[in-house]
């Protein structure tokens, strides 16, 4: 089973190279004047506001920042999307989807308008001298896989947000990402504002559709023959799905464990089994898909409840991967009437 060459936006968050940061940390510091004393230093020129000093806890540790933060880059993977959503146009950003300069989606063109970011890094593996010569006052990373080295070394160049804890990298809900960022721009009731009004139309779905409360769903992503991903019950995806009403079942979560992407055979088609199957990938992967030998025995197939999305061209998987205060009202409109369809 093969829907051909796959999206570069896939296979986003396992197996990342990770950056060799040690190697320029001394630039990092050179560019910055120092480390403990720019790590302290405040944004130049900038107004305490009301709202600082703010601490945010995460998982190595906890930031406080003195000031309005006036250049923020953004390393994790949508975290420019609630940054955004805050007012606040990230200097630099990483590359995921592999659609510079981020003026793609449609959920966030107008807000980027003529002034992309700096693209610093692809995923997890971060420019540190790219980042450094930005001269940010703070780094955000919480959809992110960020290690303690790099956290380290980029906190030798400005005030740095990691992952929030208790969370597996990636695991983290969106919600919780998003109150990390507005804290760390000293905007909590925008924040609070943001997640009401995602929360509420996750609602009206709710109530409308009541009869997919405890369905199971599974979501994967075909990509090369007799393999597909299937994607963690903490996923974005999969969350976007259960907010409608949508669970897993055991047997899909055993499978996933603590990982947020399994890798699995065709033999193993029956972890996929569930009241409804989402298959991302391209254009070509359902006819791909129904054609297989070993898929169309899939009850679920048979019956007429799997639903194949593509994640661009409309851009719905790459809305579900994203998952933030700004994909979710576009994936809402585009996912609901598709699984309206399925009787």
């Amino acid at each position: 089973m093969s829907t051909g060459t796959r999206p570069a936006l896939t296979r986003l968050v396992r197996n990342v190279p990770r950056a060799a940061v040690a190697a320029v940390a001394a630039f990092a510091l050179t560019a910055c004047g120092g480390g403990s004393e720019k790590a302290e230093s405040k944004p130049s020129g900038s107004a305490k506001s009301a709202a600082f000093p703010v601490t945010v806890e995460h998982k190595y540790g906890s930031t406080t920042i003195e000031a309005e933060p006036k250049k923020v880059v953004t390393l994790g993977l949508s975290d420019q999307d609630a940054v955004l959503a805050l007012g606040v146009k990230p200097v630099g950003s990483v590359d995921w989807f592999k659609e510079q300069p981020y003026g793609k989606w449609p959920w966030t063109k107008e807000k980027w308008g003529s002034t992309p970011p700096q693209i610093v890094g692809e995923r997890d593996e971060y420019n540190v001298e790219k980042i450094a010569a930005l001269k940010p006052d703070l780094i955000i990373a919480q959809y992110s896989g960020m290690k303690k080295e790099q956290y380290d070394t980029l906190s030798k160049i400005a005030k740095v947000v990691a992952q929030p804890k208790g969370h597996e990298d990636y695991q983290a809900p969106w919600q919780d990402m998003t109150r990390q960022i507005g804290k760390a721009l000293g905007k909590d009731a925008e924040t609070e504002q943001l997640i009401a009004g995602i929360d509420a139309r996750f609602k009206a779905v709710r109530d409308k559709h009541p009869e997919w409360k405890g369905k199971t769903v599974t979501v994967g992503e075909p990509y090369e023959p007799g393999k597909f991903s299937a994607f963690s019950p903490k996923d974005p995806k999969v969350i976007f799905l259960s907010e409608m009403g949508f669970t897993t079942s055991e047997k899909y979560r055993a499978a996933l464990g603590k990982e947020n992407i399994a890798d699995l055979s065709v033999e193993r088609l029956d972890v996929m089994e569930a009241d409804r199957t989402v298959w991302l990938g391209t254009p070509d992967t359902e006819k791909v898909m129904k054609a297989d030998p070993l898929y169309k025995k899939t009850k679920v197939h048979q019956e007429k409840r799997d639903l194949f999305l593509p994640y661009d061209s409309p851009d719905i998987g790459a809305a579900l991967s994203f998952n933030t205060v700004l994909s979710i009202p576009y994936a809402i409109d585009q996912v609901v009437p598709r699984l309206e369809a399925i009787k």
